[in-house]
């Protein structure tokens, strides 16, 4: 199902919007980004240590959120993170994907 800010979407027939293919995927990836590892008690493997990157000095942020993006998508099939952008400043996060041949491109504010 697909989810926005935390909620699911409406399909507007009473149930929720499905996602499938690429978006399936894009959604699947932002959410192990986004959710903070070791929040899952019974899947502690599950999310991202992004959380520490401001911890980490300047030098190393980009390195390390690479490292973090590879340990949070490592269940994913077939995906290899290609390369990461940190906008320090401004506090956005870029990933840059391959999923099965094609380019992905995923950016949050973290």
């Amino acid at each position: 199902m697909l989810l926005r800010n935390g909620d699911y979407l409406p399909d507007g027939a009473g149930g929720f919007q499905t996602a499938l293919g690429e978006e399936e995927l894009l959604d699947r990836v932002l959410f192990r980004l986004t959710a903070r590892r070791g929040a899952f008690p019974l899947i502690p493997a599950l999310g991202s240590k992004f959380y520490r990157l401001d911890k980490e000095k300047s030098g190393r942020r980009e390195a390390m959120a690479r490292q973090f993006a590879q340990e949070a998508l490592e269940g994913e099939d077939g995906l290899e993170v290609l390369s990461v952008s940190l906008e320090e400043k401004r506090g956005w996060l870029t990933i840059h994907l391959l999923w099965e041949g094609e380019p992905l491109t995923v950016t949050w504010k973290g």
